[in-house]
């Protein structure tokens, strides 16, 4: 093995990525079919440029960050296609992890994954919980649609 395998295996593994997954649906509002949002999840809240925006935003009364606050430049999505395919895997099995620990539940009939009460978020969890926040009240078309992207 490689040590580059060996360090992305070590910063994309389903037991680390299975928190963020857990984090964004504990913080996730109002979205029917919210399944189909999980792989923009590892995507986003790892991004190299977009965690730390993540990480940032302020949900308040005299502050409040939207998706076109934290994505103001989507040059820098260029890659997000590219980031979604390559992480689906990644995501499907941090899917499993959350199930099999009981910090998410997934309803088969509305698409719509339910985060338990079980799950308690770290600090390092924080971009995707604020990505969960942000993404409350948005269907998944509209969020696709604003990212360029398209689930698979």
């Amino acid at each position: 093995m490689k040590i580059t395998d060996a360090l992305y295996a070590l910063k994309y593994n389903p037991f680390l990525c299975g928190q963020y997954i857990s984090a964004f649906y504990s913080s996730l509002n109002g979205v029917e079919e919210n399944l189909l949002l999980s792989k923009l999840v590892i995507p986003l809240s790892t991004h190299p440029i977009y965690k730390h925006s993540l990480a940032r935003a302020m949900f308040g009364d005299t502050k409040r960050s939207n998706l076109w606050s934290i994505f103001n430049d989507k040059a820098l999505l260029y890659d997000l296609q590219e980031r979604i395919d390559s992480l689906s895997d990644l995501t499907d099995k941090s899917i499993q992890y959350c199930l099999i620990n009981d910090w998410v539940e997934i309803d088969p009939e509305t698409l719509s994954v339910i985060s338990s009460e079980s799950f308690k978020s770290t600090k390092a969890c924080k971009p995707s919980y604020n990505l969960g926040r942000l993404f409350s009240q948005f269907s998944p078309s509209e969020i696709y649609s604003f990212f360029g992207a398209t689930p698979k």
